[in-house]
């Protein structure tokens, strides 16, 4: 079975479109699969929508918690909640349109591999990006092969594929809820010895390209905490 999750916070005007491309993406790869919408407390009717999907559809479920606590909490939760032997990662909106699913997997069989991640850095990609977004990322990306000896030229594109024996190994340890949540996940995978490969990905950036500075500092000290949890404290061990 696939599981993708879908975190979702304050979506109301993408997330009916985010579920049925993904229903349409989901049934030309197999019948056996579910989306697990998970509302992290949105203020808006993001979870009604999807409640209504659910209520159609027995292949889709819509969780809430009701307060939010970020995107790293509501994947973990969503990946509790799952029942997948694959399971995907994927942002509820479609700058990652859910049919590039399939390629992730054939990747993984081809390659043996136990993580896909998509990848901006990918010579294949076809990437519509701000310039300056592509500069904190360049930056993010050598700060963290610095820290993690990581062999994964993009993090934090939010579309990756899982087999359920790494999440399952990984996730009891994971302590970050938001800002580097990626980072401490895959940091985490190649330390337990699980291969990682990445993928081209087509990204149509559809948001402002204001950067919140303040996202970015918190995201800076996530990180910086994961690299002392795994080197000082080695508390992941």
């Amino acid at each position: 079975m696939i599981s993708v999750i879908l975190p979702a916070y304050n979506e109301e005007d993408s997330i009916g479109d985010v579920i049925r491309e993904t229903v349409k993406a989901l049934d030309r790869i197999t019948n056996d699969w579910e989306i697990v919408v998970v509302d992290d407390g949105s203020k808006d009717s993001t979870f009604a929508i999807a409640k209504e999907f659910a209520k159609n559809n027995g292949r889709i479920r819509a969780l809430s918690y009701g307060k939010n606590m970020g995107k790293g909490f509501a994947l973990k939760y969503g990946f509790e909640h799952s029942r997948g032997d694959l399971i995907v990662f994927m942002d509820a909106d479609l700058d990652l349109h859910p049919k590039q699913i399939k390629k992730l997997i054939e990747i993984m069989e081809r390659e043996k591999a136990d993580v896909v991640v998509c990848s901006k850095r990918h010579p294949e990609s076809k990437v519509n990006y701000p310039l300056n977004r592509r500069i904190l990322s360049d930056a993010y990306f050598f700060m963290v092969k610095i820290l993690f000896n990581l062999n994964v030229k993009d993090t934090q594109v939010g579309l990756k594929l899982f087999k359920r024996k790494v999440l399952r190994d990984v996730m009891p340890r994971i302590l970050v809820k938001r800002y580097a949540f990626d980072v401490e996940v895959l940091a985490n995978a190649v330390r337990r010895g699980y291969k990682i490969v990445e993928a081209p990905v087509e990204l149509d950036f559809k948001h402002g390209s204001n950067i919140n500075w303040r996202e970015i500092w918190r995201m800076l000290v996530d990180t910086l905490a994961v690299a002392y949890r795994m080197h000082i404290r080695r508390y992941y061990d």
